[in-house]
């Protein structure tokens, strides 16, 4: 499917949908659970969705409707079949992680751009836990040999390629036959995500001393228990409403938390910094259009901004730096390469840098936009669609349901001038 958009003006009220993250991870800690959890509210996208699968193929018993799911979690068994992963980034280093309480062997495999991302620190975390694996430079298809139980001990990890190597072994930590300490050799980067999931730990009944700069952690041995879990409204898909309505009228975003640990929920502040008007109600954040000023901002803790970032830059006045996103290129696609080549092609000057990219706002113009599979380009674009001159087509559209299945929807029932066509046409 592609979706062709025209200069639109937005005005209206649209519900957040629930975390993506926090879905995954309240999942996963009530697999771990002995017993019945409930998850309210949880979002069902692509991402999560093949999380719930695999689950299942563990034995976990997933049930409910759109507003809540129940979950019998507690006793694992070894998968009859391979793990497909799918194009999951989260299940698929969430579920290495689960595979390695397992005893046997479990086969995770993936789709074709997932199994272009890393995995190599995750599995040597694994190895220093006395868990085997065999695969191609740690990229997917992965075996994990497990006995049925991993050792405690010390594991040292680099913290500045994926908080997911981190949270995953987080997870299964407390289940370890002894104490086990984390300790990070760099910086730990996208730290919110990692503050998220020893919030959702927490819930469940798990404890995890961490150190202030988050490069060390310290967990003891323990178990979780079967909690009721409100998933709350997620800030990276909010973001792409909130960019709508400083773009190109007005829009308000309800069921956010404005103290969320979200990294995504810092789009408030840059919106503010680049002098859009921003009301904050309660679990209601409103956006309205006004005159954008170029902003230098690091991106470290918040990658996932980047793309609806410098789609707000590329119309705001001046020359804008956005940093810290050298790790991008291990996302869905090469994303900051993607947005490079689609804000160039819309006529907007991009330049990368070492670690960082120059953007200089402008009037862009319409054109077809290959978000090479990427939801977040593809939203980024879409919203850069609401100001361009001329026509602009997301081609793949369909892929915002990664995330975000309801987009398109939602931004038409905002006022977006949209219409779907096959892609072969």
């Amino acid at each position: 499917m592609n979706v062709k958009i025209r200069k639109s003006e937005i005005d209206g009220r649209i519900a957040a949908p629930p975390s993506k993250s926090y879905t995954h991870r309240a999942l996963v800690c009530s697999a771990l659970a002995l017993g019945v959890s409930k998850i309210h509210a949880p979002l069902i996208s692509d991402d999560t969705e093949s999380t719930r699968r695999l689950l299942g193929e563990f034995g976990v018993e997933i049930s409910g409707d759109l507003e809540q799911w129940l979950v019998k979690g507690g006793e694992l068994r070894k998968p009859r079949s391979e793990l497909f992963c799918a194009e999951s980034g989260t299940t698929l280093r969430f579920m290495t992680a689960l595979c390695a309480l397992l005893e046997g062997e479990s086969k995770l495999t993936a789709g074709p751009t997932l199994s272009r991302r890393p995995n190599g620190p995750l599995l040597d975390g694994l190895r220093q836990l006395a868990v085997t694996s065999v695969s191609a430079d740690g990229f997917p298809p992965i075996t994990i040999m497990g006995t049925g139980e991993i050792r405690g001990g010390e594991v040292t990890l680099r913290g500045d390629i994926s908080s997911q190597f981190v949270s995953a072994i987080l997870i299964i930590a407390p289940l370890a036959d002894g104490n086990v300490s984390i300790r990070l050799t760099t910086p730990l980067e996208s730290k919110p995500y990692v503050s998220m999931t020893t919030h959702t730990q927490q819930k469940y009944g798990v404890d995890v001393d961490t150190s202030d700069d988050m490069r060390e952690f310290h967990i003891e041995k323990q178990s979780y228990r079967p909690t009721d879990f409100a998933v709350e409204g997620d800030w990276s898909s909010a973001s792409y409403l909130l960019a709508a309505g400083a773009l190109a009228g007005r829009l308000s975003v309800e069921g956010l938390n404005e103290g969320s640990l979200q990294s995504d929920a810092s789009i408030v502040g840059i919106l503010g910094e680049m002098g859009a008007h921003v009301v904050c109600s309660g679990s209601e954040i409103a956006a309205e259009m006004s005159g954008l000023s170029a902003v230098d901002v690091n991106l470290s803790d918040c990658p996932d901004l980047f793309p609806v970032v410098a789609a707000l830059c590329a119309v705001a006045e001046g020359r804008s730096i956005l940093r810290g996103i050298g790790r991008l290129r291990y996302k869905e696609s090469d994303r900051a390469g993607a947005m490079i080549d689609g804000l160039r092609a819309m006529g907007i000057e991009a330049k990368p840098q070492r670690d960082s990219i120059v953007i200089v706002g402008g009037a862009p113009k319409g054109c077809a936009i290959d978000p090479r599979n990427d939801h977040r380009n593809a939203m980024a674009f879409a919203i850069l669609g609401l100001v361009a001159e001329g026509e602009t087509t997301i081609l793949n559209a369909e892929c915002v349901s990664k995330s975000y299945p309801e987009f398109w929807n939602a931004m038409r029932s905002s006022g977006m001038k949209l219409r779907r066509t096959d892609s072969e046409q």
